[in-house]
């Protein structure tokens, strides 16, 4: 009589110790995709390696030209923010290109580097 009472509630939980899944070592979950190399560098190829001719052709002429040795640093203006981009030579003797930027509101505060280069670049091409 028991069983029988029983067997009712017995059933779902025998159903559903079915699906759990059997105790030992858990599995290794699969490596998550690799992000693009570094989502903060996203848009800064637009500048990063390039000469002072190319920056002038994405940004119009700098608002200063600064050097000091083997270095230089140009600055581009705009209403939205400030660019300053250092411009090293890679060889010996090679012409400098960009390996460093730093971007700023024109309070000083930080803005992201990748917006400001876009501003900048919508600037010049309104000229």
């Amino acid at each position: 009589m028991i069983r029988r009472r029983l067997a009712p509630l017995l059933i779902p939980a025998f159903a559903l110790a079915a699906c759990a899944t059997p105790s030992g070592p858990a599995s290794t979950p699969a490596a998550p995709s690799e992000k693009p190399a570094n989502m903060r560098e996203a848009g800064l190829d637009r500048v990063i390696g390039k000469t002072a001719a190319q920056l002038v052709a994405l940004f119009g002429p700098a608002d200063l030209d600064g050097r000091e040795g083997q270095a230089r640093k140009l600055q581009f203006v705009g209403p939205v923010c400030v660019l300053d981009t250092y411009l090293y030579p890679d060889k010996s003797g090679a012409e400098p290109v960009v390996t460093y930027i730093d971007a700023r509101l024109p309070s000083g505060d930080d803005i992201d580097r990748a917006s400001c280069i876009a501003a900048l670049s919508r600037r010049a091409a309104a000229r």
